[in-house]
């Protein structure tokens, strides 16, 4: 039997907890401490009139709040949830103690080894894996992971040594390794899988919310279509990345896609560059081909057209009418096949009216237009985008995997996200390069002041206006709370009775053990 037990942080409520047991003469297989106020017992199952009995009187000791069954403890659950991972891996897993001696391995370290597998344990791992001094690295000064070519069962593997950390109050305590091996065919069929072409180029997208999914599912249309198209959003918010994507997925994926930064060149540079030169302009006997050239059969993105000056305009627009261009300092037409795709954070339409911009250009232009939305509308691929993030992160900079705490998770969910997903990502970044244990907090998301209080809630999102008003007067106690932990205060901010205050906050589940003061 298993009990869950919610409970205030109050010094000696354990004891009191354990004494109740001895009292009933209960043997206690396990006890387990959790850091969000709760604590979870395991002991055989009783009778049902001694267990009547014990819970009324467990409910009692002062600081419970609650007391339930629970059909497993935490550890117990991650236990073997990772045990499930290692056993189901294809490469030999060994987990190895101080000593070097073989303390757990998967099926596919079992079936790899001819000898029995209680022979096994204890094993020193020296005399299955061959190469590495196994003993000598754990007994250093500090054990990093390592990544070391050896040998086992008389063939070439690829080893990846993780140190095993127990963490304790101010250290971390090295408690053994854990070693994965990869055979050379293991690699190859990675390597192999690696850069294979993405049967979906739009799969790498976080799409929860109901904003990105209709994009997404409006791209892949535009994706099958040739015509040109004008991809709209904010800076940051990851045109390029769906104007690569609609590439990917077009008749025209076999070709190249390029991409001209209208903004960030000067005009005649950005002439050249696009249009290319015949021979002996600017004073070069071969000239030069230019991208729309080079992008022959593909997709040319032009980045921020909006910033395009006026003589780039009108020769662009002869490249959509005709087909054909120029090259500078040349007079022979070049006929060319390319999609035309292009991004602009500005409004082409308020630009036409002001005559920045031409008419019959924009037209050309926005056969197909597509609307990419902010962050700040797409709140529900916030915490994807930054899990998705951190891996990769992670990975660049050669550490474990970091994990968020609950604040930092509601403050990247608040923040309005000005910079958009590209501010997300460097944020992100930001922290990890300085983060020295493994947690993200709020702390160390370090961005520019802007209002969290203000709620940007998507057009097409699910519930009634009755579920979104309570949804927000729940988050308002929850912050409020810490700050308020008395109900007459909390009640005197807000302008309430006493007494709605307190009904507010048993209906959302609010008190000391449930809210960090």
């Amino acid at each position: 039997m298993r009990l869950e037990i919610t409970c205030e942080d109050r010094l000696g409520i354990t004891q009191d907890v354990l004494e109740l047991l001895t009292a009933h003469q209960i043997d206690l297989r396990g006890i387990e401490i959790a850091e969000e106020g709760k604590i979870f017992l395991n002991f055989p199952n009783i009778d049902f009139a001694d267990f009547q009995q014990f819970m009324p009187k467990i409910r009692r000791i002062p600081g419970i709040a609650d007391v339930k069954t629970t059909l497993f403890m935490p550890i117990e659950r991650e236990r073997n949830e990772l045990r499930a991972i290692i056993q189901t891996m294809p490469d030999p897993v060994f987990s190895i103690d101080m000593k070097g001696r073989v303390v757990l391995f998967n099926d596919a370290a079992k079936f790899s080894v001819d000898n029995d597998t209680s022979m096994l344990y204890s094993t020193e791992i020296s005399e299955l894996i061959k190469g590495f001094h196994f003993t000598k690295w754990l007994d250093s000064k500090e054990t990093l992971a390592q990544t070391f070519k050896v040998k086992y069962v008389e063939q070439d593997y690829i080893a990846d040594l993780l140190p095993v950390f127990v963490p304790d109050t101010d250290q971390n305590i090295l408690a053994g390794a854990v070693i994965i091996l990869k055979s050379e065919l293991r690699l190859g069929q990675q390597f192999k899988a690696f850069h294979q072409k993405e049967t979906n180029s739009f799969d790498k997208f976080h799409a929860h919310s109901a904003a990105m999914r209709k994009v997404i599912k409006e791209a892949k249309r535009m994706a099958a279509l040739d015509g040109p198209m004008v991809i709209f959003g904010e800076t940051g918010s990851g045109k390029e990345l769906i104007a690569k994507a609609c590439h990917d997925a077009s008749s025209r994926h076999a070709g190249p896609f390029l991409a001209l930064n209208c903004a960030a060149l000067p005009d005649d540079v950005a002439e050249t560059e696009l249009f290319g030169f015949g021979k002996g302009t600017f004073g070069s006997p071969e000239g030069k081909i230019g991208l729309l050239e080079h992008a022959q059969g593909g997709t040319l993105l032009l980045d921020e057209v909006a910033d395009m000056s006026e003589q780039l305009q009108r020769k662009l627009l002869r490249v959509l009418e005709d087909g054909e261009f120029v090259r500078i300092g040349d007079n022979q037409s070049v006929k060319v096949d390319v999609r035309m795709v292009c991004t602009t954070c500005k409004d082409l339409g308020v630009l036409v009216e002001s005559g920045k911009f031409r008419q019959d250009l924009y037209y050309r232009l926005n056969v197909l237009g597509l609307v990419m939305p902010a962050l700040r509308e797409r709140k529900q691929d916030i915490i994807p985008l930054t899990e998705a993030f951190i891996q990769q992160h992670c990975a660049k900079l050669g550490r474990n995997v970091a994990k968020l705490s609950k604040s930092c998770v509601e403050y990247l969910n608040t923040y309005p996200w000005p910079g958009n997903v590209r501010q997300l990502q460097n944020a992100l970044y930001r922290a990890l390069t300085l983060l020295e244990g493994n947690e993200i907090t709020k702390s160390h998301i370090h961005l520019p002041s802007c209002s969290t209080t203000v709620s940007f809630i998507d057009e097409n999102f699910d519930g009634t206006l009755d579920e979104e008003v309570k949804k927000f007067e729940k988050d308002l106690l929850r912050k409020l709370y810490p700050s308020y932990p008395s109900t007459r205060q909390l009640a005197k901010k807000l302008g309430l009775s006493h007494t709605a205050i307190a009904n507010k906050l048993r209906e959302y589940g609010i008190n000391k053990a449930t809210v960090k003061i």
